[in-house]
């Protein structure tokens, strides 16, 4: 007999035993960033129970996931930086300096670049990742806030909260290529998934506005109106639609719900209650959980979406700004 195929196989094994892990699904943990805590706060995503509060520098917002979930970025205002988070270590291990009052930001589809809205500045800013640069900057409205970028790697979609304006950005030119009005203080933005609308709350309109992609222009805007509440109390901000493009879900802040809204019928199907001032809002990945994080209540609240009702509320750290989950 041969032994010469049996000791490659042996000694492979080791190799072939570490390799799944390499192909491991997500960790399941749900991050949630703490304004006035400094810290991000790691859920376990099926329990709920705490698992660890990562210290970041200050005021940490916006987050997000670089393709491979190994690694998530962290806006942090007052920290004039972006912390970079090991997923596997829990901890911040790298970091982006220099930037003023970072907030809102998004990845181009290639990884390569990190687009981000420079309120100060009135401008959106383009960090090359591997240098950890800015290198270049592009004016558009006063206060920008959200980033959006298009998969097709050609436009990056960016909302002024002075100017009530949409701009769309081609991130190779130096101005963007169409500003669309839309309600007061525009907030977040979504493409729905044939990428032929894009979504955008309005906090002080108790609106969305529904973008036709192909022209630049709003072509439907869907209010809301949850009964015993004055409009001015009704500040919708983050939003998350569904794979199917069918669902978004809206959360309308100081009216502390969030909006279950029929895409294609155009109307709200119901409203959910849950903590004060829901803010940003994240689904799970097979759509059956739903977590929004409560900046005044400082706590998430996740959702049962089959059922619409919340399951469970989770206290995080002080004033939670922002939610993923890692699955």
């Amino acid at each position: 007999m041969n032994r010469l195929p049996l000791l490659a196989v042996l000694a492979a094994l080791p190799f072939m035993l570490q390799t799944p892990m390499s192909f491991a699904k997500g960790t399941g943990y749900v991050f949630v960033s703490s304004e006035n805590d400094h810290i991000v706060t790691v859920l376990d995503g099926k329990t709920f129970a705490k698992v660890k509060d990562i210290k970041t520098a200050k005021r940490p917002r916006h987050l997000q996931f670089n393709p491979d979930k190994t690694l998530l970025y962290a806006a942090c205002g007052d920290g004039e930086s972006i912390d970079i988070i090991d997923v596997a270590k829990l901890e911040v291990t790298d970091q982006i300096e220099d930037i003023d009052d970072p907030e809102a930001f998004d990845l181009s589809p290639d990884n390569k670049n990190l687009y981000i809205s420079l309120e100060d500045e009135g401008a959106l800013g383009i960090i090359d990742l591997a240098s950890k640069k800015m290198t270049k900057t592009v004016e558009v409205g006063e206060e920008p806030e959200g980033v959006l970028a298009n998969p097709d790697g050609k436009t990056v979609y960016v909302t002024s909260e002075v100017a009530n304006m949409v701009h769309v950005v081609d991130p190779s030119a130096d101005e963007p290529k169409a500003n669309i009005v839309v309600g007061t203080r525009p907030r977040r933005l979504a493409l729905t998934p044939d990428g032929k609308e894009l979504w955008v709350t309005s906090e002080l309109d108790a609106s969305v506005s529904i973008i036709d992609v192909a022209t630049n222009t709003v072509k439907e805007k869907l209010s809301f109106a949850p009964e015993g509440f004055r409009k001015e109390d009704i500040t919708p901000v983050g939003l998350v639609m569904t794979k199917d493009g069918k669902t978004a879900f809206v959360t309308i802040g100081r009216a502390n719900r969030v909006a279950v809204v029929d895409v294609v019928g155009r109307k709200v199907e119901t409203y959910i209650l849950v903590g004060n001032r829901a803010w940003n809002a994240a689904l799970n990945k097979d759509e059956s959980l739903l977590f929004v994080a409560n900046g005044l209540s400082d706590d998430v609240s996740i959702i049962d979406v089959p059922a619409r009702k919340v399951l469970k509320s989770v206290p995080v750290g002080r004033v939670p700004y922002m939610v993923v989950v890692d699955d």
